[in-house]
């Protein structure tokens, strides 16, 4: 059986398509076969479907049509039930997305070995797989959805194929193809640059000249930008006379290699971090993150953001820069790090990052002393373009800060760390971290105190693990304490962190502290949720409802649950089970209570009046 949605969403059996009829039902298939047999969920098939208007009966309907696909593809092909949606295998059925998909990924890694015919044979077999617009029969909500990205993908796999065709010497073969493809796609600068060399190659050097200015014309009425490197650089060599040699095309030149003739030596950025030597545990979710990372063939076109979260002293930074080097064969083009905040824990502005980003990726020299963030976002995307790079964007603090550092193109991986969940990762992997598990943090805290030190205290070791509450920034400053003084024996340091009034004050070795790490998620609160944040704490350890917020706060219970979610979304506040209701409960982690009781003195006597009546509040203000 053979599917299709790189044009209309059609099955054939035996080269026979199967009767079947409605954009809804080939919506539903479509969904389910680009998913590759994960779940797609009630909720994303609802919107898919109808959008934001969705009919009252929709999970009757939902169950009609697949309970229709069943029946029409038969046996052959499972369609799975999986809470809180369906999954579908397609088991030895073809898909011609996949075919596509695998086609161009290797076309291009002909292309990087300089294997110019096998390229352009795969990427031509990969360009054969389309039939038209991808979901033409679906509904306007998928193809809004879905068909951007493919589109994109089928763009730069043509590009791919006519850098081969050029480096052949196939310029007159071409240049027909070239020119209606200069008119369907007037800002794709790549398409332009090849179209000028086809040009330049068959003795008509005046029409690629005019062909860059009328190029430079539209970039700046559509866009308001300058040409692009790539284009300025074929600009340049057809006015130096040198475009119509056969130098290797710019898409089919490793990422990083000098080009001929420059002069300059490769560049492979490799700006990570030092790897941490004692990391321990976390192996579900370095796997995770491998899988999500590293070119499977299914996903070769798609964008692969990853998505680290949790609260502050988790090692959200140790554990990507851990699986960045563990991943390091799948990205030869190298690997780049850059830190979103800056030392005082505020933002770092995106320039600033871009300027460092681009500085590393080469030469630096070629950087723009600029604070346009259009002209370095242009710059940045154009370098990183067609390379496989990992880009670790680390401690990122919303979208508007994390959209221009995020390249077009998807061949580069990018995994970003955050303490919430950030939307403008579309489509990434989310991997959520918890506290370690108590085995897993006896063994971070023998790591960094040293094995020995702790098996002659057992108990105390045990004690210590249970006060740190599974946070690695407060085992690793424990074990460092005993690991530099000698006379900070594991029984001395465990009867000091018993105390919960002096617990904070303990986890604190040179930089390393966790009140202060705890800090920037608590400024960026709102004023009212900061107010309400050392009052919440004294509610206890247990979990709680939002009705019992609510009672503590006098507030409505809707206005209570808004400031509990506003602390979760934070990471200052985990949501922990139901009540006996259904409504969630939210929890604070040991520490997280403890550093809310801590921001002031104003804090217990504020818990003990209701925050619904400003006039009888005390304002909170933070430890220095």
């Amino acid at each position: 059986m053979e599917f299709r949605v790189l044009g209309p969403v059609e099955v054939r059996r035996d080269g026979h398509r199967a009767a079947f009829s409605g954009a809804k039902l080939h919506t539903v298939l479509a969904a389910l076969l680009v998913a590759r047999e994960e779940v797609v969920s009630d909720e994303r098939l609802c919107r898919l479907l109808w959008g934001w208007a969705p009919p009252a009966t929709v999970s009757a309907q939902l169950y009609t049509y697949v309970s229709r696909l069943r029946k029409i593809l038969g046996g052959d092909v499972l369609i799975d039930r999986r809470p809180p949606g369906y999954a579908m295998c397609i088991g030895n059925s073809t898909l011609d997305l996949s075919e596509f998909e695998g086609l161009a990924r290797n076309g291009r890694e002909a292309l990087h070995r300089q294997d110019f015919e096998n390229a352009g044979n795969l990427l031509r077999d990969a360009l054969a797989r389309w039939n038209g617009l991808p979901f033409a029969n679906a509904t306007e909500y998928l193809s809004d959805a879905e068909a951007p990205r493919l589109m994109e993908a089928r763009a730069v796999t043509l590009e791919h194929r006519i850098a081969a065709d050029l480096a052949l010497g196939r310029h007159e073969q071409i240049t027909g193809e070239l020119t209606g493809l200069v008119a369907e796609f007037p800002l794709r600068e790549r398409i332009r640059s090849q179209l000028m060399t086809a040009l330049c190659r068959s003795g008509r050097q005046a029409d690629a000249i005019h062909l860059y200015h009328h190029g430079r014309t539209v970039l700046a009425e559509e866009l308001g930008v300058n040409p692009g490197e790539e284009l300025q650089a074929t600009y340049r060599a057809l006015l130096e006379g040198t475009l119509d040699r056969q130098p290797r095309p710019v898409a089919a030149v490793r990422a990083g290699a000098p080009a001929k003739g420059s002069g300059q030596g490769a560049v492979f950025p490799a700006t990570l971090p030092p790897d941490t030597v004692d990391f321990v545990g976390r192996e579900r979710e370095l796997d995770l993150l491998r899988r999500a990372l590293a070119p499977d063939g299914r996903s070769a076109d798609r964008p692969r953001r990853v998505l680290v979260t949790g609260m502050a002293g988790l090692g959200k930074t140790a554990l990507a820069v851990h699986a960045a080097h563990r991943c390091q064969r799948d990205f030869p083009d190298g690997q780049l790090y850059a830190d979103l905040r800056s030392p005082d824990g505020t933002p770092r502005h995106p320039e600033r990052v871009l300027l460092h980003l681009l500085r590393a990726l080469g030469p630096a020299r070629d950087v723009p002393l600029t604070a346009d963030r259009d002209h370095l976002v242009r710059l940045y995307r154009e370098r990183t373009a067609g390379r496989h790079l990992l880009i670790v964007l680390d401690n990122a603090s919303g979208a508007a800060q994390l959209e221009p550092l995020l390249p077009n193109t998807p061949e580069p991986a990018v995994l970003v760390t955050g303490r919430t969940a950030l939307p403008t990762v579309a489509g990434a992997h989310t991997v959520a971290l918890a506290p370690l598990g108590p085995r897993d943090s006896l063994e971070l805290l023998a790591a960094a105190a040293g094995p020995d030190r702790l098996a002659r205290a057992p108990g105390a070791a045990a004690g210590i693990v249970e006060h740190c509450g599974g946070l690695p920034l407060a085992l690793r400053i424990t074990g460092t304490r005993i690991a530099a003084r000698p006379h900070c024996t594991p029984d001395r340091l465990a009867r000091r962190l018993s105390d919960p009034a002096t617990r904070l004050r303990e986890l604190h070795f040179g930089d390393l502290d966790v009140h202060t790490s705890l800090l920037p998620s608590w400024r960026t609160l709102d004023p009212q949720v900061r107010e309400v944040f050392p009052v919440l704490a004294a509610l206890g350890p247990p979990p709680f409802p939002a009705a019992a917020a609510a009672t503590r706060l006098d507030l409505s219970e809707a206005e209570a649950e808004r400031l509990l979610e506003a602390l979760a979304d934070a990471a200052l506040l985990e949501v922990s089970g139901a009540d006996e209701r259904g409504q969630p409960c939210y929890l604070f982690h040991p520490l997280v209570r403890l550093f809310a009781l801590s921001l002031g003195e104003a804090a217990a006597p504020a818990a003990e009046q209701p925050v619904g009546r400003p006039e009888r509040n005390r304002r909170l203000t933070p430890r220095p």
